[in-house]
């Protein structure tokens, strides 16, 4: 459901004090809207100053729940509850957006297993409100641009390597991240749109293999309907190519297809933005967009590790 066309469309949000937070922030702001209210347990959420000053906060869901019927019974209701929380939290913090009369606009994951996404599509079907979620690569100009290149029609499959690598302290896994029944673990944490691009990029997903699932290592190998993939996922700075660790960088993104690298670093700043105006639009992404990332990150938590062949095993894979 399209939000009004007549005057700023209203958000709620929940999870403000996260990680993410700010760009969603950024994005309401940016595309003309108003935060009318906000939820988290942690009360340091100082930034909202810098954006909303005048929004609600809450720290208990269920006074937030109410305020988001109180407000639509006098007219004022949120048409979007973008959602920043903690990724279990997300399928309830949905729900809680739909029965209160707003679409959801989640972050990624937008939720842990695809059966969850199954259910929600019921709920939408209650409620007539829209679930969406944030899959940023889609909306990157340097991969729209190799996705309108790439061949539908061959019988080849591309050979592709995927390398992602963010430096994370001790804070990581002693929080909710690093505890996989909460987040997933780290395919589903930091990986999941990585899957979801290359699902965008190259059909679907028909093979499987894990190489290795730690705490702070992930790798493994996929076949896709255009193309055969190594990936790599890490949270260990360790595992920096020489040359970032040089720079002083702490983040390293590569891929490659048939060998030539796609440069992609840049022009991250303002994706969350882009979601959010082709969401507003009635383009954003859907329950449906999703589904393969999510069944696709499950698969990976849950299937045995297994050696890896020489010709799957990802030149960043040890021992």
């Amino acid at each position: 459901m399209s939000a009004p066309t007549s005057g700023p469309t209203l958000f709620g949000l929940t999870g403000v004090s996260g990680y993410i937070a700010p760009r969603h922030l950024k994005a309401i702001k940016d595309t003309g809207n108003v935060l009318t209210a906000a939820l988290d347990p942690f009360d340091s959420v100082g930034i909202m100053d810098s954006f909303f000053p005048d929004a609600e906060f809450f720290t208990q869901p269920e006074i937030f729940e109410r305020y988001l019927y109180d407000a639509r019974r006098q007219g004022q209701g949120v048409d979007y509850v973008g959602i920043c929380s903690p990724n279990y939290l997300h399928d309830a913090h949905i729900r809680m957006a739909l029965r209160a009369g707003a679409d959801a606009l989640c972050e990624k994951p937008i939720v842990l297993n695809p059966e969850d996404i199954t259910a929600l599509k019921e709920v939408e079907e209650e409620t007539g409100r829209r679930v969406w979620t944030i899959l940023q690569l889609r909306a990157h100009a340097a991969l729209e641009k190799v996705k309108a290149e790439l061949s539908p029609s061959s019988g080849d499959k591309y050979d592709v390597d995927l390398s992602y690598m963010t430096s994370r302290g001790t804070w990581y896994l002693r929080s909710w991240k690093g505890r996989t029944d909460e987040s997933g673990g780290l395919a589903t944490n930091i990986g999941v749109h990585f899957f979801d691009m290359l699902s965008w990029l190259f059909g679907d997903i028909e093979h499987v293999e894990v190489h290795q699932r730690s705490e702070t290592v992930c790798a493994g190998y996929l076949e896709l309907e255009r193309a055969r993939v190594r990936w790599f996922l890490s949270i260990d700075p360790s595992y920096l190519p020489e040359e970032q660790i040089a720079k002083g960088q702490r983040t390293y993104r590569s891929i490659t297809i048939d060998g030539q690298e796609v440069e992609f670093s840049e022009g991250f700043t303002d994706l969350h933005t882009e979601v959010y105006r082709r969401t507003l639009a009635g383009q954003g992404f859907s329950l449906d967009d999703t589904y393969q990332a999510i069944a696709t990150v499950a698969q990976i938590r849950k299937q045995p590790v297994v050696s890896a062949a020489p010709d799957t095993r990802h030149r960043f894979l040890r021992g």
